[in-house]
């Protein structure tokens, strides 16, 4: 019975030494392999098999892209003026072997590296350049991260300015320089408004002018033609009548003619004709001897017949 114990476990201790000597590296992991402390291989993603006692798993690095908040870091800018800036940086390591026997605190390391390139690119910016060239500053930094942290196995894919704290002194200065910019450019939005205003409003006093002298000429046009037909209507009414009192007078002419009347009948009809021509109208009438003379004689016969 002690013999079958005891083989038991011998059994079982030979089979726990064979599970701890398979090893599988799951996705985006990598294992750093010591033999008898020294470096022996590095292991990817699959199925591995170490050799018992002798060889262990030194580090599991984890090969994804990682994130590092640092927290704010005092920097003096080259106009002497103290601010506080945070940064992030983003890395992924691409040799597990540098990182795990480059340095002893990789991230202690970026940190520290991170804060005092900092500080030697914001020394040679002033204020106006820190708060204004983020861009400049990430790119400055990145460089020089990536080419510090390449011995350590580690790539530096990004880094940006999280927040840039300058003192509460210099806020209260840049904000009261902010409204007074805003204050600035609103009395010239307000300026050039009243501008265009003014413009317009003369602008269209000058077109109601034009309008209505365009008007007024119209009318004018239109009142003296209405004047000329008036004056042509009269013309053709005036016309109009001559020629029917000329034609009265021929038709009483000829009437007279084919009558038989005599030359002192024909006297007197043209001197009636005449009356009816000044019609009260004319201030002088020239009339014909033998007509005065045939207007003489009536005017002895109407005597006669009154007496």
């Amino acid at each position: 019975m002690g013999v079958i114990l005891g083989t038991v476990i011998i059994a079982v201790i030979i089979l726990s030494i064979l599970a701890s000597c398979i090893k599988i590296v799951p996705q985006a992991y990598a294992f750093v392999i010591e033999r008898l402390g020294g470096y022996q291989d590095t292991w990817s993603v699959g199925l591995h098999i170490k050799a018992p006692f002798i060889d262990r798993v030194a580090k599991r690095v984890i090969l994804k892209e990682q994130v590092v908040d640092f927290p704010p870091q005092p920097v003096i800018t080259k106009d002497n003026v103290t601010m506080k800036i945070d940064t992030v940086v983003f890395f992924q390591i691409t040799d597990p072997k540098l990182y795990t026997y480059g340095v002893e605190n990789p991230i202690m390391a970026i940190e520290n590296l991170t804060a005092t390139t900092l500080r030697n690119i914001i020394g040679d910016l002033e204020l106006d350049q820190t708060l204004t060239s983020r861009e400049t500053i990430n790119t400055k930094m990145r460089s020089a991260l990536d080419v510090a942290t390449d011995p350590w196995g580690i790539k530096v894919n990004r880094v940006e300015l999280k927040n840039i704290i300058p003192p509460a002194a210099i806020q209260d200065a840049m904000e009261k320089q902010m409204k007074a910019e805003r204050e600035r450019r609103e009395s010239i939005l307000r300026a050039e408004g009243e501008k265009k205003s003014t413009i317009l409003v003369a602008e269209g006093k000058k077109q109601s002018a034009i309008l209505d002298a365009e008007a007024d000429k119209q009318s004018a046009i239109l009142r003296a033609e209405a004047e000329k037909e008036k004056r042509i209507r009269e013309a053709e009414g005036q016309a109009e009548a001559i020629l029917k009192i000329q034609q009265a007078t021929a038709d009483g002419i000829r009437f007279i003619k084919e009558a038989g009347a005599d030359n002192a009948v024909l006297q007197l009809k043209s001197l009636e004709a005449f009356a009816k021509a000044a019609d009260g109208k004319a201030t002088k009438i020239i009339i014909p001897s033998e007509i005065q003379g045939i207007a003489g004689l009536v005017k002895a016969a109407s005597e006669v017949m009154k007496d």
